[in-house]
């Protein structure tokens, strides 16, 4: 129910002349309420907070926030202060959330079923946003469920409740982040909020998203009797093991109640498997500059998207170039249990590029790794229109390229032509080569 202000309430918006009217109250949590609002004609979201949320430090915080500016559109961040003499408190104005995002409790509930390309694009972009976040010296501090939202078609990402973003090792908010998700020197009271504890919220929740479980929650957490605070401290605090340490079994997953884990675990290729490894066995848990970096999730999240390939079935399955038997043509699909042969593949340098029908390349598979714009195509895999069965990959860059053929045919590879598909061939795309294989 609303409790602090009516619908149809005015505001007179000073900075625009504007006038900004409540529409409808979306929700509340620990320290306000959300509305949606009209500012002149346009829907915007207001934050109104609750007594003892709206502090002296927390004006003062959000007057910062509001002149700094967001570090991307991804942020729903704070736009403009609100007060009025005929309301104790203040509130913020926000961009409002389309409809199309999500939130991650809907994935956790099943209530939404995304791709794995999706879920890939998300954890990159979710890495980007922090890294843009953190580059200009800011710590998110409560990384969670409840403040990231997707597309489930897109990828695309909403970062929300950035009112309580602090700059890097500047706040004596109490605000340390939510259990679960907290760094374990949090959880120890030893340390205070910063981007190394960001850090591991992170892993925290792109593990969840892609392992559907908590990284500590394995046969310690099935043995507990009573999950109250002591046993808490316990499990993230005191004695974290992440549930697939390669080393000590002692928290391994249980069948039967941790069956997902168990299942989702095997579909991921091994360098997945092994920078979540690195993100919460000993070294990382103990040591703030071992945490994992956002970059290193980038590239990961990129190299998985380029790692899908397609079953009969019509599942996605994963192509491991680090694992032996990935090497041969095909692998069992961990959906309907047959064999998926692999598509042709191409190869930059030390990076591999599955060549599906739908496949695409861009900007960081030529250029730069550091470039990932997914808007900009410069190639893509097409059907021969003589022979719809012969692929080829069609150049759609301004750049000629030039291709040896594996019978020593040099071509010119010009905008708008393409080139078949065929192991052995070695494609100059101008900045890099690039091979097919099979």
């Amino acid at each position: 129910m609303s409790e602090l202000l009516e619908i149809g309430q005015k505001f007179n918006i000073s900075s625009s002349n504007l006038v900004l009217e409540v529409v409808k109250f979306l929700g509340a949590g620990g320290q306000g309420e959300v509305y949606q609002a009209k500012l002149g004609s346009s829907p915007i979201a207001l934050k109104w907070y609750f007594r003892h949320a709206a502090t002296e430090e927390q004006l003062k915080s959000l007057n910062s926030l509001v002149q700094k500016g967001p570090p991307s559109e991804t942020f729903l961040w704070p736009i403009e202060l609100v007060s009025s003499k005929d309301r104790i408190g203040f509130g913020y104005l926000m961009p409002l959330r389309e409809v199309r995002f999500k939130s991650l409790f809907d994935l956790m509930k099943n209530r939404v079923d995304p791709s794995f390309m999706t879920l890939s694009t998300v954890g990159l972009n979710l890495s980007h946003g922090f890294l843009l976040l953190h580059s200009k010296g800011f710590c998110y501090r409560d990384i969670s469920f409840g403040n990231v939202f997707f597309d489930p078609q897109t990828g695309d990402i909403l970062i929300c409740d950035n009112d309580n973003v602090a700059v890097n090792g500047e706040t004596s908010s109490s605000i340390a982040g939510t259990l679960g998700f907290m760094a374990p020197e949090l959880v120890r009271n030893e340390a205070k909020p910063c981007i190394q504890t960001d850090l591991f919220s992170l892993s925290v929740l792109l593990f969840y998203m892609f392992i559907l479980n908590h990284p500590f929650e394995g046969k310690m957490e099935a043995s507990i009797d009573c999950f109250d605070q002591s046993a808490k401290m316990k499990l993230y605090g005191l004695d974290p093991v992440f549930i697939f340490d390669p080393v000590d079994r002692s928290n391994e997953p249980v069948p039967g109640i941790h069956d997902a884990a168990i299942a989702n675990w095997k579909i991921y290729p091994r360098f997945l498997k092994d920078l979540f490894i690195k993100a919460f066995t000993k070294q990382s848990l103990s040591s703030q500059p071992q945490r994992v970096r956002e970059s290193e999730w980038k590239a990961t999240m990129a190299r998985l998207r380029d790692a899908i390939f397609y079953c009969s079935c019509g599942s996605e399955n994963f192509f491991d170039d680090e694992d032996s038997s990935d090497l041969k043509n095909s692998k069992i699909c961990w959906n309907c249990k047959k064999e998926a042969k692999f598509p042709f593949r191409v190869r930059f340098g030390s990076s591999v590029k599955m060549l599906n029908i739908d496949s695409k390349i861009y900007p960081h598979h030529i250029y730069d790794s550091r470039l990932y714009d997914f808007s900009q195509i410069l190639g893509e895999v097409s059907k021969n229109p003589k022979d719809p069965s012969t692929l080829g990959i069609k150049n759609t860059s301004e750049q000629n390229w030039k291709c040896i053929t594996i019978q020593g045919r040099l071509l010119e590879i010009e905008p708008g032509r393409s080139v078949a598909i065929s192991p052995g061939t070695k494609i100059d795309f101008g900045s890099c080569e690039g091979i097919i294989e099979e």
